[in-house]
């Protein structure tokens, strides 16, 4: 081989390999039971959001950790629910922080900036992505078809 053949195919391996994405969990210590996302929102004010119920099943104890949804990311709370595994994370609506404008720059200096977040995944609308950790170790799960569940109106925000 050529020494610029021989650079060309060295330089394609290391490009491609470091473009690898990331590795989801085929067989992971757990079995999803059911997977449902559903609107929310409260009566009295015009908060709302979505919420994100995940039945799973498993003889072992999984710290899960973040769900990856609808072009956002939200922490995993875990639940029973008669006898039944959840876990499920609720998304809220943004509230804009006030603002203020002043003729004089000066007053505005407790403006925040905004935070902007990079999903690290390219997901369809009705698929999800939850990390989990096994000793110390991340690891991800992808959920292929969550299903799209009734509206639900609370009397307050819901908590997690």
């Amino acid at each position: 081989m050529k020494p610029s053949k021989y650079f060309l195919v060295l330089f394609l391996v290391v490009v491609f390999s470091k473009c690898a994405t990331t590795q989801f969990e085929q067989k992971p210590p757990f079995v999803i039971t059911s997977a449902v996302y559903n609107n929310w929102s409260v009566k009295t004010t015009a908060a709302k959001g979505l919420i994100v119920n995940i039945g799973y099943d498993s003889n072992y104890v999984i710290k899960f950790d973040t769900i990856y949804f609808s072009k956002r990311a939200e922490k995993l709370s875990i639940s029973k629910v008669k006898d039944k595994k959840m876990i499920s994370a609720i998304f809220s609506s943004m509230v804009k922080p006030d603002v203020i404008l002043d003729e004089n720059s000066t007053n505005e200096i407790h403006n925040h900036f905004p935070v902007i977040k990079n999903m690290p995944f390219k997901l369809k609308q009705n698929e999800a992505i939850i990390s989990y950790k096994i000793k110390d170790k991340t690891k991800y799960f992808k959920i292929n078809s969550i299903k799209k569940g009734k509206t639900i109106f609370y009397d307050s925000m819901p908590k997690q």
